[in-house]
């Protein structure tokens, strides 16, 4: 086990202080994030702080809409005595263990069991972890997992569930297979970046003026795939494709995402009606929880050619296990702030290697794509070998916030160099949008742009309705 942190004693890897707080950005002033089902996100975060007796931090977080968001805070409060105490070596040693204590925790486990609140709270807390893990080490994330041997990398996932889909020897078998050719992959990506798709121009309470602009800007920076928003309206999903496929041409890839606001019987003939654009994918075109809903709809677009994609609110390995065993979708986006962190992201992506079904993750949020841009660099270096047809979702909205914020050129993410999982927002960004007491929430509340939650209760439930 590597469990040498250079110059740090047992004594400094205990963690001394677990501190989170509740982070929004009022995005629903400019109807960014907007879609279908979710009209008016103020992307949040809750953002933890692990601390080490040493000084030495992690940063980890996961991703709201806005409201709701001290809810996943006073959870990961409530979690905070598992971690409290804790010496970092016997955590890494046994990641799988710890992590199992947070997701199974004995009387917290009834509010999911590993689903829901409890499991947002734990994703924070573990992304946090991996952050402090590859700090230590001075690594970036994904240079930590390529890294590890695949006894360890393995050693880290809980197989509970899911050992009828892939078992642990069968995990370090598949692992080993792609050691030999490590070395040649991370200068092949280091050199090339990793491609990335955009669904910043296609936020669907953008006007008409802002979806060409914003077309045209991604189209000249060099994405090859772009993704719309659709749902609410046929005749306004037809009007808005016929716009990004007459800037973007029809060589270049473009794809459709419904954010859950279908019926089962009414996706499927809406999805034909829009065909004729040349659709690599939609997205969440039923109930996230709807695996059967998914495979009927994914068997009747199979012969257009066009896949179905979904996971981003997917809530754990096993509903990604029974997605995969129905052939219920063709892509598996992972989302690195609702799975139980790092440990149940791998588990997802080594089954869906062995199923032989592409991982295209989730990044169009909040601090998403700096985080999960690691892992899809570890699975071109360590698992799949090749980045055909798969890609990392960038949007343009709060890397500004990032200590260490992604890097797109030319449509591809520069591989990250900095240590850790790009999760730390800059101490200004805090002070800012803390919530209710940062500067910006204080003066937006004086504006009357939203409403003081610590003054007398309020009807009104957003700042822009649709």
């Amino acid at each position: 086990m590597a469990t040498h942190y250079y110059y740090e004693t047992i004594e400094n890897l205990k963690i001394v202080s677990l501190d989170v707080k509740d982070v929004r950005f009022p995005t629903s002033l400019g109807l960014h994030g907007s879609d279908a089902m979710h009209r008016d996100p103020d992307f949040s975060c809750a953002y933890v702080t692990i601390r080490l007796a040493s000084g030495t931090t992690g940063n980890g977080f996961t991703f709201t809409c806005g409201r709701g968001n001290e809810i996943v805070v006073a959870a990961i409060k409530s979690l905070s005595f598992l971690v409290v105490g804790a010496t970092v070596v016997d955590i890494y040693k046994d990641f799988a263990a710890f992590s199992r204590s947070l997701t199974n925790e004995t009387q917290l486990r009834w509010l999911g069991p590993e689903k829901g609140v409890t499991h947002l709270a734990t994703a924070a807390i573990l992304n946090a972890l991996w952050d402090l893990w590859a700090k230590l080490l001075k690594k970036p994330v994904w240079r930590l997992l390529v890294d590890l041997p695949p006894e360890q990398l393995v050693s880290t996932i809980d197989f509970k569930y899911i050992k009828d889909v892939i078992t642990k020897e069968e995990a370090i078998e598949i692992l080993r297979k792609a050691q030999d050719k490590k070395e040649e992959r991370i200068k092949k990506i280091t050199a090339d970046g990793y491609p990335a798709y955009t669904s910043q121009n296609g936020w669907i309470g953008y006007s008409k003026e802002t979806l060409i602009e914003l077309t045209e800007k991604y189209n000249d920076l060099g994405f090859n795939h772009f993704k719309i928003k659709v749902g609410l309206n046929l005749d306004d999903d037809i009007r808005r494709l016929k716009i990004v496929r007459n800037i973007i041409g029809w060589d270049k890839k473009l794809s459709i995402d419904a954010n859950q606001v279908w019926d089962v019987e009414e996706a499927i003939p809406w999805v034909k009606k829009l065909a004729g654009f040349k659709l690599t994918w939609v997205e969440e075109p039923t109930s996230p929880d709807d695996i059967l809903g998914h495979a009927t709809i994914s068997k009747e677009l199979n012969p257009l050619g066009i896949g179905v994609a979904s996971g981003e609110m997917c809530s754990n390995k096993v509903l990604f296990k029974e997605f995969l065993l129905t052939d219920a979708i063709q892509y598996v986006q992972v989302d690195p702030a609702r799975l139980a962190g790092i440990n149940e992201i791998l588990a997802v992506y080594l089954m869906a290697h062995k199923k032989g079904v592409k991982v295209v993750p989730h990044g169009g949020a909040l601090g998403l794509g700096e985080m999960i841009q690691h892992l899809q660099i570890w699975d071109y270096v360590s698992l799949s070998g090749t980045t055909e047809d798969r890609y990392v979702e960038y949007i343009d909205l709060q890397h500004e916030h990032f200590v260490n914020p992604v890097s797109v050129k030319n449509g591809r993410y520069e591989v990250p160099t900095t240590p850790g999982y790009s999760t730390t927002l800059k101490d200004d960004s805090i002070l800012k949008y803390e919530y209710p007491v940062g500067t910006e929430w204080e003066s937006m509340f004086s504006k009357g742009l939203f409403h003081d939650p610590r003054k007398a209760p309020s009807r009104r439930t957003s700042a822009i309705k649709l």
